[in-house]
């Protein structure tokens, strides 16, 4: 654990040192679980955003994107079942004061009886070599089945315990399991309660004539209340999506874990609307194509899973996670839902306005059933973060400090060094940026010794560092440097853009989805 930690620490350091992300309002103390992307966080986030929608909008014919506004009428969120049950359950220590989600703590204890798992695993992996076989190992090993059934039998009770809102049951779990306060190791716990998330604020120019409102805590609504406009307009046949990227807002109390888990994030979002009664394989099409999505970008296979939901929302009749391996465990990254035809028909009760598709096959009309995709921009942020950011140790026996960024994501492709500041050499480097800068972000850099810009650019996540140096000066070719493999070839400066352009360009990344 104290590993998991020093590791997250490294990544959060590393986050503000090299223009990724700042603690918001910092010169005033910060607010806490606020935070703002800095420059390269800024185009880290959008060259994110973009890749999601190359792949989920541009790429699909019948899939198309809105932007709705954060602020809709009030009763929306009735509609949706937020005023009623948008709730986490919350629970005090009453030695120190800390409040915390008591379904985390459960999940966090578990958490750590997997990791015993794995580290069983990897002690047998490394005593049998070649030829162990994990699958069998984890099948027949008594002391690992015996924590899996443990850690299964714990998360089905809460699933089954919040689902019934047999909240005493959850303290109850709570006390049997030992779980201690993290910060004062005490076990003295107050009853578990329900609390709303939601962000309420005014519209109107008085107090008395103000209307109530919420902040949306999630993207999802702005797309069914707009279902209609958009099939009419778009001429859209089902199935069909609607997708999003947005802010989303919730009042976390156990906001914790940087980015991970903020009050103000953002979400991508792909409503697909379909016939009834085909839900369930819409729904494993939609889990298969957004794995692979994930695995295009490279990360490893063995960072992702699929952790399919013990309790189900109000709304759903399936319901999935792809979780990613973060630096302090398994956690959420991507849901993919199947939401029946709750939203819909829910919002057509409270607005008495029709919401249904008319089949010109069948001639019959009927309300959509939708299968969800949902991921958090921000969390998506850090797993792509904080699998790059990686120490390597050298041949020379120093050490480099590298973000080994998808290269389609970076946020700068190429930084451009003369040698020296003289002889016409930053002249001609300011040439290949002038030229550069219409399809690439790109860096120019002067400073230090030419190994000491490498590392910065290295540490900062830049894919190619280009030197100009005096041999350009006789037949126009620079030194092209690869930030992964450290890999320096002599090239022309025509030649400069394509080399590029084959390692960032989006098609070649999404066409690893197949």
């Amino acid at each position: 654990m104290a590993r998991q930690d020093d590791d997250f620490k490294r990544v959060i350091s590393h986050a503000k040192e090299y223009g990724y992300v700042f603690q918001s309002s910092e010169i005033y103390d910060g607010l806490s679980a606020v935070y703002d992307y800095a420059q390269n966080g800024a185009e880290l986030k959008k060259n994110i955003r973009e890749y999601w929608w190359k792949a989920m909008v541009q790429l699909n014919e019948n899939i198309v994107g809105i932007d709705a506004a954060i602020f809709m009428h009030p009763t929306t969120w009735k509609a949706s079942g937020h005023v009623d049950a948008f709730n986490d359950p919350l629970i005090d220590n009453k030695d120190s004061k800390k409040r915390y989600r008591a379904d985390v703590l459960v999940e966090d204890h578990v958490a750590k009886i997997e990791s015993k798992i794995e580290k069983e695993v990897a002690k047998a992996a490394k005593r049998f070599g070649d030829t162990f076989d994990e699958s069998q190992f984890l099948a027949t090993n008594q002391r690992v089945v015996d924590y899996q059934e443990q850690a299964t039998a714990i998360l089905k009770r809460l699933g089954k315990s919040l689902a019934d809102e047999d909240l005493a049951d959850v303290k109850k779990l709570i006390e049997e399991l030992d779980i201690a306060c993290p910060m004062s190791g005490s076990k003295n716990w107050t009853e578990v309660k329900q609390f709303n998330l939601m962000f309420g604020t005014k519209l109107g120019a008085t107090a008395e004539s103000a209307m109530d409102l919420y902040l949306r805590p999630e993207t999802a609504q702005g797309i069914f209340v707009n279902f209609l406009n958009v099939q009419k307009t778009g001429r859209m046949k089902i199935p069909f999506g609607i997708a999003q990227t947005g802010k989303a807002f919730r009042n976390e109390i156990v906001a914790r874990q940087f980015i991970f888990r903020m009050r103000e994030f953002e979400q991508m979002e792909m409503q697909y609307f379909i016939k009834p009664g085909t839900q369930q394989e819409w729904y494993e099409t939609w889990k298969k194509t957004r794995m692979k999505w994930h695995l295009s970008l490279g990360l490893g296979k063995e960072n992702y899973r699929f952790h399919d939901h013990e309790k189900l929302a109000h709304y759903a009749d399936a319901a999935s996670d792809i979780e990613f391996r973060f630096p302090f465990g398994f956690k959420e990254l991507e849901g993919i839902h199947s939401r029946t035809d709750f939203d819909l028909g829910s919002h057509e009760k409270y607005s008495g306005k029709k919401l249904q598709y008319f089949d010109h096959e069948t001639r019959e009309s009927y309300v959509p059933y939708v299968v969800e995709t949902s991921i958090g921009l921000d969390r998506m942020f850090l797993a792509v973060f904080s699998n790059s950011l990686q120490e390597e140790e050298l041949e020379n026996g120093s050490t480099r400090t590298v973000l080994k960024l998808p290269a389609v994501l970076a946020p700068t492709k190429a930084a451009i060094f003369p040698l020296v500041k003289k002889d016409g050499l930053p002249e001609i480097a300011q040439e290949i940026i002038e030229d550069l800068k219409w399809d690439f972000n790109v860096d120019y850099d002067e400073k230090d010794a030419v190994g000491r810009r490498y590392r910065r650019q290295d540490a900062a996540g830049t894919p190619f560092c280009i030197t100009v140096d005096h041999q350009t000066l006789e037949d126009k070719t620079v030194t092209i440097r690869h930030r992964d493999s450290m890999e320096q070839q002599r090239v022309a400066i025509s030649e400069v853009k394509a080399i590029i352009h084959k390692e960032v360009d989006m098609k070649s990344w999404l066409m690893k989805m197949g």
